[in-house]
C-alpha cells in the first residue's frame, strides 16, 4: 500500500492565508505518515519573494518528502525564479521502488493565468511515459491546472491552452493518476484508464461556495486506488474507488 497526499493553493500571503488552519493541516497529514505529499501550486498568492521566505520556513513542518509544481500565482512578479531557489526545481520526476513514477509538470506562463506544457516540456513529458509504459510502472502525473474543466466553478478562462494534445498524452500512455489545483474545488473524472484528480484549497479564505478547506488521499494497493476527501478540521469521506490498470 502506497499512501499519498495531494495538497494545492495555498495562496500564503499577508491576506487570504490562514496560518492556523494550515497547522492543522499539517498535524492531521503528519499523522497519516504518508510516503509523500504532492503540492500542485499556488504555493504563494502574488509570488512575491517574502512569501516565498515564508513558504520555506512553514513547508518543512511536513514530516513526510514535499514535491511541489508551480501555479499561476507562483510566477507572478518573478516568482518563477524565486521558485527554483527557495522550493526546487520546477518540473521533476522521481522514482519509488522501480515500479512507481510521479511526474511534476510545470504549467504555469510568468505573470499570466492560464498555463500551458508548451512543446518541448510536452516531448519530455512524452519520453518519461514511454519509459513508465515500457517498464510497467504505475505513474502519476501532476501539474497545476486542469487538464479538463471542473464542474461548479464558473466560466472557464484557465484550462491549459494546450489540454487536447496534452490530454491525449497522458490517456494514450494510460497514466494512472493526474493531480492538479487551480479551481480550488475538489473534483475527479475518469478518462478510459486515466483517473483525473483535482484538489481543493488547503489553507486560503478563497473558496468557492460551500467548499471546505480540503486534501486528498490516495491509498494506492496492487489492486485499488482509494481516494478520500479530507476536510481540514473536519470530515473525512471516500471520494472513489477505481481498480488498477493491471488488473
Amino acid at each position: 500500500m502506497t499512501l499519498i497526499v495531494h495538497i494545492s493553493d495555498l495562496h500564503i500571503s499577508k491576506v487570504n492565508f490562514d496560518e492556523d488552519l494550515f497547522m492543522m493541516a499539517v498535524d492531521e497529514i503528519n499523522h497519516l505518515s504518508p510516503e509523500m505529499i504532492i503540492l500542485t501550486g499556488d504555493i504563494t498568492d502574488n509570488g512575491y519573494y517574502k512569501e516565498y521566505l515564508q513558504a520555506s520556513k512553514l513547508l518543512p513542518f511536513f514530516e513526510a518528502p514535499l514535491f511541489a509544481v508551480p501555479g499561476n500565482h507562483d510566477a507572478r512578479n518573478l516568482g518563477y525564479r524565486t521558485f527554483e531557489e527557495l522550493i526546487g526545481e520546477r518540473s521533476w520526476k522521481l522514482t519509488k521502488d522501480d515500479n512507481f513514477t510521479v511526474i511534476g509538470i510545470d504549467s504555469s506562463s510568468p505573470d499570466e493565468n492560464g498555463g500551458q506544457i508548451g512543446i518541448p516540456q510536452h516531448m519530455w513529458l512524452e519520453h518519461q511515459l514511454d519509459d513508465c509504459v515500457i517498464n510497467n510502472n504505475f505513474s502519476v502525473v501532476a501539474l497545476h491546472h486542469h487538464v479538463v474543466s471542473i464542474p461548479d466553478t464558473g466560466r472557464e478562462r484557465n484550462v491549459l491552452s494546450d489540454a487536447g494534445e496534452v490530454l491525449k498524452t497522458l490517456t494514450t500512455h494510460e497514466v494512472d493518476l493526474v493531480l492538479s489545483g487551480h479551481k480550488h474545488v475538489p473534483n475527479i473524472w475518469k478518462i478510459n484508464n486515466t483517473i483525473i484528480a483535482n484538489a481543493g484549497s488547503l489553507c486560503s479564505e478563497k473558496l468557492r461556495g460551500k467548499n471546505q478547506n480540503s486534501y486528498n488521499v490516495y491509498n494506492i494497493s496492487d489492486k485499488s486506488i482509494e481516494i478520500y476527501l479530507h476536510n481540514v478540521g473536519g470530515e473525512r469521506l471516500l471520494f472513489d474507488e477505481f481498480l488498477r490498470n493491471s488488473i
